[in-house]
């Protein structure tokens, strides 16, 4: 829900992991500031600040979204998931043990965005091939491990997630 506060600032409501949050913020607030600053869910990495790199990935209302293109005010009323959302019940997504098995991790910096992508991908994609994670992967960029061991590592989940 939005309500006018101030002339200078919006009130926004949003349900990030699960949680309420309610926080009066100028309406041109990123939401990539928004969950860093105000709601202190720094998993949520800022790169490029141009959409172009993915580290800000996070999920609004079940959506994979760059959330340095998209104010706090537009996600009123949204549900977000960040990285720090992905686990569930005190157990690591099945993707965060797959990258770190596959050794699709170095500095960690673009990880993130690329679990929220991935999660979205593979809710949709359940047998991959290795040509449509890496056209996932394309809208990502990761400096250090060169994307073999990610693509092996969602690969590796969706496999598992099809043999059950």
């Amino acid at each position: 829900m939005i309500q006018a506060a101030k002339h200078e600032k919006v009130l926004v409501r949003v349900r990030i992991n699960g949680k309420l949050y309610e926080e009066e913020v100028e309406p041109r607030r990123l939401l990539s500031d928004f969950l860093r600053e105000d709601c202190g869910l720094t998993g949520t990495h800022v790169g490029c600040e141009h959409g172009v790199c993915g580290a800000c990935t996070v999920r609004v209302n079940g959506a994979a979204v760059r959330s340095c293109l998209m104010f706090a005010v537009q996600a009123a009323d949204a549900e977000i998931t960040t990285v720090e959302g992905l686990a569930h019940h005190g157990s690591r997504h099945p993707l965060q043990d797959a990258l770190s098995e596959c050794h699709g991790l170095q500095c960690g910096f673009c990880t993130p965005g690329i679990l929220m992508s991935a999660a979205e991908f593979l809710e949709e994609h359940q047998d991959p091939t290795t040509e449509q994670i890496e056209e996932m992967l394309s809208g990502h960029l990761c400096r250090c491990t060169g994307y073999k061991g990610i693509v092996e590592a969602i690969a590796k989940v969706a496999k598992e997630q099809k043999d059950r």
